[in-house]
């Protein structure tokens, strides 16, 4: 008896775990659907990151998304990416980092990776359902497959139950750091010409370009 009630108990378990799994893929692939459909969309955002001793940064961004291309604004910086290389230019430093785009740093997040960041490397699981700035949204648990390769343990999103949009995403890292994305504006199919995601240097004089 005391053996069926262990057996019954690790199905139980188990059963919810893959049902609330099940949830999220559902919402997570009826957002993917939405965001693969577009040609192209616009974003804007807040930032802000905490560490563990209190300090408290914040920043705005906004980000073009065509493809596989991208053209990110952080602050005084900027990511362009053409889908084959990436160009990170730092206004502070006077230089421009060049990196192939399918390298990339696994830490950094564009618009393109975070409207994307669940389709691959995570394990998702239905954490609930609750009110963000005046609408129900469904928050949704992301856990890295592989934790030793990242820096992060967690990532929440949180997604709105009506529009199917992405509103919020939390990562959480292990040194104590947690980064905050607010997403405030979102436009689907804005006209964008691709010349927006290619690098001119004639645009950033005096600055270095490094090559990775």
């Amino acid at each position: 008896m005391k053996f069926l009630l262990i057996a019954f108990s690790i199905f139980s378990i188990t059963a919810f775990a893959q049902e609330k799994e099940s949830k999220s893929q559902v919402i997570l692939d009826k957002l993917s659907t939405k965001i693969k459909g577009m040609k192209s969309f616009y974003i804007e955002f807040s930032a802000s990151i905490k560490n563990a001793a209190g300090a408290n940064e914040s920043e705005i961004g906004k980000g073009w998304v065509k493809g596989d291309k991208f053209y990110a604004s952080y602050g005084d910086n900027t990511i362009i990416s053409n889908g084959l290389k990436t160009w990170t230019i730092v206004k502070e430093e006077k230089t421009v980092y060049e990196t192939d785009a399918s390298g990339g740093d696994e830490e950094s997040i564009n618009p393109k990776k975070l409207m994307t960041i669940w389709e691959k490397d995570f394990k998702n699981a239905f954490e609930k359902e609750e009110t963000l700035n005046g609408e129900t949204v469904y928050v949704i648990k992301l856990v890295p497959k592989e934790p030793k390769k990242v820096d992060y343990h967690t990532i929440l999103l949180y997604i709105s139950k009506t529009s199917n949009e992405l509103k919020k995403a939390v990562m959480k890292s292990k040194n104590g750091t947690t980064m905050t994305y607010s997403l405030t504006k979102f436009t689907a199919n804005p006209t964008v010409e691709d010349t927006k995601f290619v690098y001119d240097s004639k645009k950033y004089p005096g600055y270095s370009l490094v090559k990775d």
